[in-house]
């Protein structure tokens, strides 16, 4: 499933015939600047990926690892998804862990799931080079998989910030950044 997923995401709108929406959730949890981003398909499936003003990708930050395990009884890499119905799946809320990423510097960001929905997929190409998590986020880098239920699918968006809302919430954080000497 992820190659095939993958490859959709990389064509052009015409040729899938599937539109990606693009959303942004800002200071997540009150995260000042830990901005994720939610890239939501024609077919209600939303990849989760870090947005572009994360620190992860703006300050030359180094990613020592990239931790699935949320905790002692829950490892978002023993997710498990078969059938039409996608029975096995995690059920995650908006505010739920995916994964924690720990810097060098001894920083550490959780990323969270910011819709509700049936975890279908974990990225775990970014365990073995977590380069490309900073690399390519909205492609390869990405985070997770998310469905939503059918009956939240158009809902899942409220709340969340449109390309151009985000834009003017960072324009903003810049101007309001205290000036250093």
């Amino acid at each position: 499933m992820q190659a095939q997923f993958i490859d959709l995401r990389k064509r052009d709108k015409k040729e899938s015939g599937r539109i990606k929406e693009k959303y942004l959730l800002g200071d997540v949890k009150g995260k000042p600047c830990e901005d994720h981003c939610i890239l939501q398909h024609s077919n209600r499936i939303c990849v989760i990926t870090l947005a572009e003003s994360h620190p992860l990708l703006q300050n030359g930050k180094t990613i020592k690892s990239i931790n699935y395990q949320i905790s002692a009884n829950c490892s978002r890499l023993q997710n498990k998804v078969s059938g039409k119905f996608k029975r096995g799946a995690q059920f995650l809320t908006e505010l739920a862990p995916l994964c924690r990423i720990s810097c060098s510097d001894g920083e550490e960001y959780t990323v969270s799931s910011c819709v509700r929905g049936r975890l279908m997929e974990v990225n775990e190409n970014i365990l073995d080079k977590p380069s490309i998590l900073q690399e390519k986020p909205s492609t390869e880098g990405y985070i997770a998989v998310v469905l939503p239920k059918f009956e939240e699918s158009k809902s899942i968006t409220e709340g969340l910030l449109t390309q151009k809302e985000y834009e003017e919430i960072v324009v903003k954080r810049v101007n309001n950044r205290p000036e250093t000497s």
